[in-house]
């Protein structure tokens, strides 16, 4: 086992990338505990990851949440070796109906969420400990109507190296993983209609050198990876796993 008797933390990790990454956490060892906000999806990933498992609500986009995060995190476990930065969320908007609002909300998820999140468990980190933030493709290439979330995953691709320079002495590597299309109900939450999601997945599928949209596993084996001692001497770099998306 990779992750014996680590403690991980993984926000978003109530579907998608997330859980799938929180299931494989556990298999190999770590006692995780996951946030997400949706009822069904917070009782479904309890179920999922067994009673062992800490499975909290917080809105990440209001630092108080948290606060309540760390501070149950602190109670039980006393420390955290792993931080996944994973929650996020967009929405497709061309340049002339882009709102404040929708950059605001965008922002205020994608990278304060982020940034926050790493913050905030800062203080449980132990030296050897790893930090995973969840960027994306869309951070290297130009995607009509995904402007904001494009620059959200590009800031979060800049934290990766700043918050590894700052965290470096105390022997704390951050690293980002970039997902390129993958099965998730992540497509789902970009408003667009059935019909539209379908038209969108067969013109990304003719675009991916592999010619297949990724499965959040394959995701979650890349964080393992950046997560573990197998990564020991790896910090401030982004692993692209987007089938070749953005790279050839």
């Amino acid at each position: 086992m990779k992750l014996i008797n680590k403690i991980a933390l993984i926000t978003g990790g109530t579907s998608g990338i997330g859980l799938a990454t929180a299931r494989l956490f556990r298999a190999e060892g770590a006692h995780v505990i996951v946030t997400g906000i949706d009822a069904r999806r917070l009782e479904e990933a309890s179920h999922h990851l067994g009673p062992d498992a800490m499975v909290l609500r917080a809105d990440l986009r209001e630092p108080a949440a948290l606060d309540q995060v760390i501070a149950a995190i602190a109670k039980r476990h006393g420390r955290l070796d792993i931080v996944f930065a994973n929650a996020g969320a967009g929405a497709t908007s061309p340049l002339d109906a882009v709102t404040e609002e929708q950059i605001d909300d965008q922002f205020a998820l994608n990278f304060k969420g982020i940034f926050f999140t790493v913050q905030k468990a800062a203080p449980l980190l132990t030296k050897g400990s790893s930090v995973v933030l969840t960027t994306s493709f869309l951070n290297a290439v130009g995607t009509p109507g995904l402007s904001i979330l494009s620059a959200t995953k590009a800031a979060v691709r800049s934290l990766a190296r700043s918050l590894g320079a700052e965290l470096a002495p105390r022997g704390i590597r951050v690293n980002a993983v970039s997902p390129g299309p993958i099965s998730t109900p992540f497509h789902g939450k970009l408003g667009l209609s059935e019909n539209q999601l379908k038209e969108v997945a067969t013109a990304i599928e003719g675009q991916v050198p592999l010619q297949r949209f990724g499965e959040a596993e394959e995701i979650a084996k890349a964080v393992l990876f950046l997560a573990s001692d197998d990564a020991s001497f790896v910090t401030g770099t982004e692993l692209v796993v987007d089938g070749g998306l953005s790279q050839i």
